[in-house]
């Protein structure tokens, strides 16, 4: 959005900015939405429909997070590029009065990263406890938007395929946690009941109440004491997707400049 907003005052066509901002306030909404819905759904379930509703929504999640990242991977080479390119278009039609291409533009954009937020927080919700995750919630989006407001007002240059790299290895390890909580959650529904055995017990160093072991926890996924089947899908998501991710891009996926 960032980009868009700043692109369009460059190209002398200001009057592009309601349709932007229009757009990234209704996707804001629409995800929203979607975050109540999915918690009020939730709510009324009987308690192994919900342990279920649980597993599911972490696989999910696992999905949404590792898609996202191997495209980050790909597009980040020319993504700035890319969007000015298509924004040429889009803004010979924005003089003056409302555009649908720009309007649909930024809420594709913005909906597409707030639906897989809404899945990723809600997964995290189910296993962690107290105001941290929601603090980090709003920080997260805090940075986000002065990152985007500095792309704007200053014209910063992001080297996006670095950026996206070292945030992909991030999404990568909590996607890892995630499968250990489907995991677990499987198991609290009586739907897996195998590798029950706990695989070592951490509680006496870095317990799960305090502080270090509640961020772990609700981030990355941490258990004290995992269960060998928590363990191993812990590591079976993992190590092949690190090795996948940070593997150089062969010059066929390597994107070509715009």
């Amino acid at each position: 959005i960032g980009i868009m907003a700043g692109y369009s005052v460059r190209r002398g066509r200001a009057s592009a900015l309601p349709s932007i901002w229009a757009g990234t306030c209704v996707a804001l909404l629409a995800s929203a939405a979607a975050a109540a819905l999915l918690l009020w759904t939730q709510a009324d379930f009987p308690q192994r429909a919900q342990e279920t509703f649980e597993a599911v929504v972490a696989l999910v999640a696992i999905a949404v997070l590792l898609s996202m990242v191997f495209w980050m991977r790909r597009a980040g080479r020319t993504m700035k590029a890319e969007i000015e390119q298509s924004l040429d278009l889009d803004l010979l039609g924005a003089s003056g009065r409302f555009s649908m291409p720009l309007f649909a533009t930024a809420f594709l954009i913005v909906g597409r990263e707030g639906l897989e937020s809404v899945m990723f927080l809600i997964a995290i919700l189910q296993q962690a406890t107290g105001p941290g995750m929601l603090t980090g919630a709003g920080l997260g989006l805090a940075t986000a938007a002065l990152v985007g407001a500095l792309i704007f007002r200053l014209g910063v240059q992001l080297n996006l395929a670095r950026f996206f790299r070292w945030t992909g290895v991030v999404v990568i390890f909590i996607a890892a946690g995630l499968a250990a909580s489907a995991v677990r959650a499987f198991h609290e529904a009586g739907l897996w009941n195998g590798l029950q055995g706990s695989a070592f017990d951490l509680s006496a160093v870095l317990p799960t109440d305090g502080l270090l072991g509640t961020l772990l926890s609700g981030i990355f996924g941490y258990s004290a004491a995992p269960s060998w089947g928590e363990l191993l899908a812990y590591l079976a998501l993992l190590i092949p997707t690190l090795i996948a991710f940070l593997r150089p891009l062969s010059p066929t996926l390597a994107p070509r400049a715009a």
